[in-house]
């Protein structure tokens, strides 16, 4: 039995007696999952975990793994969609098997937001609220009907309405309770709060010291039935911090420098711990911003231990005394409360100085090239297109203040509300072809605002508040300005986008931007003044004065004091319920009919929903193969690069398959809301304009060479004809494959395009296991094989030696490069397989035959 004592009423682990003297050398992520291995595992399991997570701190590294039973599920609309379509085709599937349907409940209870949908159709209006809520709703009324079926017929499935806010904001606010309480054997227990999340900024809500990281949609699904999560036992990457923000420095320039350093050190899915005196410095609402970071800066968590200030969130967010006090006990009887003081063990570890840093931006292509803002012009020199005879060539197309990672800190929002104060005081005006906008993650912040004094301001500048979602760092931008968007199309003009969001990837805010940079929100709101992106923000003039005097950026930037003083007035703890019931009423989700059935009555007809062709009990051949290469692809692919979120474009393959069907080629909507049909994510893959191909570098984007015609195809045209051909087919990539959004239709793209393998030089976590998720077997690359260097041309086949039976963790697998010239290239891959779980799902075909083979069986998956 593992060591337990009292808190009170609760009985908890009593991790001092479990770890010993060896708790305060132990990373506070460690202690977390050392709780959760002797709560949750049987006794062997937790005995051999327990003592890995010991030696672990003799050399800061191990192979050993470890399962994880997170408490809960974070979800939203874009990735619930998929898996909910799984779910209901997985009912049908196991019906058809003679099993019943019911049995597919979630074992683990699911919170989704609806927040990914919300496109800025209209902005600088208070209208545009209303008018884009409508709107949304008129283009997804039938897959949020198919969320209220499994809201009624899935237990443990719980909706957070459109315009209630982002999934990582209300999980902040509302949801999290950093400590919680179960019954486990008529007890009542007290248990740290932790979860998973299909999406990579779930690390936000570590911020205020619940351990929680993004999972695929994939990886998801398991754990709604019960499949724990296999780890290794991570590496820990330590930040200590020291010192203090000096005055006018915000968290979005911490989070920059965090995620410029740590990509610099290689970081690739460790968990990194903020600890330190300088920790202790900064608010819960700096730590999200840096926290939720993560996923840019490589990390599968970013860490900070629960402490005072985790507390003052609490209070701050309408949590009731009882459940803040609970944490506080808890917290510091388990050893989980922060020390400033503290030396933990670690994998190895960097120093910031907070003190030192300054205003920075990012990009314009990656989140971890940040800037110096006298650097900014030359590093946009190179992308700059032709001006017009009204918008210069270095226009700001978009400023907008969005996305959870910075606007859930009310203290930026009021920052961005002082600016735009000074400004409109001295005359300043946003330009005409800047479309800018304001969606904060959470409804609560209208309140906020409004009670600061600064809302106004904001919105006489043209940041209204125009939604409460992802909206423009999600890439549901809207549509640009009529003439801006006229200008790119016909005269060459390549603006550029300004945002407070953590991506900036070619085409992800917008299709006609490639370059964007992500700033604070006051540097958003001084962006929209001048309308120019390539100069120095903190020197060159912004404007002028109604005297002709030149209006700079010191002129504008609000002190530190200023801004605390107006949060101090702001803040208030019933806004976060108020504000969420408000905007649920006023949503039109009540009124929503959706079928009370156990099983999904799908529609022919639906462009939205349809059950997809990879759920089915039987899994894929196995064994040895050769395969002809689909695509060839370089480093730094991206989850959007494979599977586009955006607006579908009116020519694209997707769009024919819609209009077809009799959808209206000037309202498509976005890929993200199809995501329940796999038809048309299947004709949306690679076609990403920056995507290139190197068996077909002259093609279109998403084409290929059919290898036995030589014709040119969308690569899923091209995978039918091999199909059709029992020719299996592979892909093949660069460094840091699948970066970005942990999307599983990336991986499920890859599964519906026949591909046998990915062979990668690396690749990001969560892509990874989605990867292995759907039974798609990832290898690197043997060393030295670089695709740009391989030079691959259509006739080349891989033979891949593949052994199901002998197949373990990080197996290595010969592979063959047969030439079309007769030449021959031999090589040893790695399988990027580092648990028994991992091996299993590829022999297994994947999560989704595995769970259908349990469940037909009777068995608890």
């Amino acid at each position: 039995m593992p060591p337990t004592t009292r808190l009170g009423p609760y009985r908890r682990i009593d991790l001092p007696a479990a770890a010993g003297a060896s708790l305060p050398r132990m990373p506070w992520s460690h202690r977390i999952l050392l709780e959760n291995l002797l709560r949750c595992a049987d006794a062997e399991t937790a005995r051999a975990g327990q003592a890995a997570l010991l030696a672990w701190l003799e050399t800061g590294r191990s192979t050993e793994e470890i399962p994880f039973a997170p408490g809960r599920i974070l979800m939203h609309d874009t990735t619930c969609g998929p898996a909910l379509v799984d779910i209901a085709a997985m009912r049908d599937v196991l019906a058809q098997a003679g099993g019943d349907p019911a049995r597919l409940n979630p074992a683990v209870p699911v919170a989704t937001s609806v927040d990914h949908s919300v496109a800025v159709d209209l902005a600088g209006t208070r209208a545009g609220l209303a008018h884009n809520m409508a709107r949304e709703m008129e283009r997804n009324a039938e897959r949020y009907r198919f969320m209220k079926w499994a809201s009624q017929s899935v237990t443990g499935f719980r909706v957070f309405p459109p315009g209630t806010g982002i999934m990582h904001s209300i999980n902040l606010e509302r949801l999290a309770t950093v400590v919680t309480t179960e019954t486990r054997g008529g007890e009542s227990w007290a248990v740290p709060d932790t979860l998973v999340g299909t999406d990579s900024h779930t690390p936000m809500v570590n911020a205020i010291g619940v351990l929680g990281w993004g999972v695929g949609g994939i990886e998801a699904e398991g754990v709604m039935f019960g499949v724990p999560v296999a780890l290794r036992i991570p590496d820990v990457f330590g930040v200590r911090l020291v010192g203090a923000l000096p005055d006018g420095v915000l968290a979005t320039d911490l989070a920059l420098v965090v995620t410029e350093r740590l990509r610099r050190a290689g970081i690739a899915g460790e968990f990194v711990e903020f600890f330190g005196p300088g920790a202790a410095t900064l608010t819960a609402m700096q730590r999200a911003v840096v926290a939720n970071m993560a996923p840019e800066y490589g990390a599968s968590t970013g860490c900070f231990a629960i402490d005072g200030a985790t507390l003052d969130f609490l209070r701050a967010t309408g949590r009731d005394a009882g459940q803040v006090a609970l944490v506080e006990g808890y917290a510091r009887a388990n050893g989980l409360w922060a020390d400033p003081d503290a030396d933990p063990r670690v994998t190895d570890m960097i120093e910031i100085d907070l003190s030192t840093l300054r205003l920075s931006l990012s990009g314009p292509r990656r989140p971890q090239d940040r800037l110096e803002t006298a650097a900014v012009p030359a590093a946009l020199a190179q992308m700059r297109g032709a001006a017009t005879d009204t918008i210069p060539a270095d226009a700001v197309a978009i400023a907008a203040i969005t996305s959870c990672t910075n606007t859930t800190d009310t203290g930026l929002l009021i920052a961005a509300g002082l600016l735009a104060r000074k400004a409109r005081a001295l005359g300043l005006s946003t330009r005409p072809w800047v479309k800018a906008s304001l969606t904060p993650g959470s409804p609560a912040a209208e309140r906020r605002l409004r009670r600061a004094g600064v809302l106004d301001d904001l919105e006489a500048l043209g940041f209204a508040i125009v939604g409460h979602g992802c909206a423009t760092c999600i890439g549901n931008a809207g549509p640009l300005l009529p003439d801006v968007a006229q200008a790119v199309e016909e005269q060459g003009l390549k603006p550029i986008a300004v945002l407070s969001g953590n991506r900036n990837f070619p085409g992800r805010v917008h299709a006609q931007i490639d370059a964007a940079l992500l700033a604070s929100p006051p540097l958003v709101v001084a962006h929209a003044i001048v309308g120019r992106a390539g100069i120095d923000i903190a020197r060159d003039p912004l404007g002028h004065r109604t005297d002709g005097r030149a209006v700079t950026l010191a002129d504008l930037w609000p002190s530190a004091a200023a801004v605390e003083a107006l949060l101090a007035t702001a803040m208030d703890p019933g806004d976060v319920e108020a504000a969420a019931r408000e905007a649920e009423a006023a949503g039109p989700w009540a009124g929503l009919v959706a079928p009370a059935t156990a099983r999904f009555p799908w529609d022919a007809a639906s462009t939205y929903l349809r059950p997809p062709p990879f759920v089915t009990l039987s899994p894929p051949p196995a064994g040895a193969f050769t395969a002809h290469p689909l695509l060839v692809l370089g480093d730094d692919i991206t989850t959007d690069h494979i599977s586009p979120a955006g607006a579908i474009p009116p020519r694209s393959d997707a769009a024919a398959w819609l209009v077809e069907r009799g959808e209206d080629p000037r309202d498509l909507n976005v890929y993200a809301a199809r995501r329940g049909n796999w038809e048309v994510m299947l004709r949306g893959l690679f076609t990403n304009r920056t995507v290139v191909n190197h068996l077909a570098p002259g093609a279109a984007p998403g084409h290929t060479i059919h290898a036995p015609s030589g014709e040119t195809l969308p690569a899923w045209r091209a995978a039918a004809r091999y199909a059709a051909e029992e020719t299996p087919v592979v892909i093949i990539a660069g460094e840091r494959y699948g970066t970005g959004s942990s999307r599983d239709w990336a991986a499920k793209g890859a599964q519906l395009l026949g591909a046998q393998a990915v062979l990668a030089n690396s690749f990001e976590r969560i892509h990874l296991a989605n990867l292995i998720g759907m039974g798609v077997l990832p290898l690197r690359l043997p060393e030295g094989w670089r695709p740009a260097t391989l030079g691959l041309v259509p006739g080349d086949t891989v033979a891949v030696a593949l052994d199901p039976d002998a197949l373990v963790p990080r197996a290595s697998i010969a592979i063959t490069i047969h030439r079309a010239d007769g030449r021959v290239q031999h090589g040893t891959a790695t399988a990027a397989l580092d648990t028994a779980r991992d091996v299993a799902l590829i022999r297994g075909g994947g999560m989704i035959p595995t769970i259908l083979r349990q469940a037909r069986e009777g068995e608890t998956p």
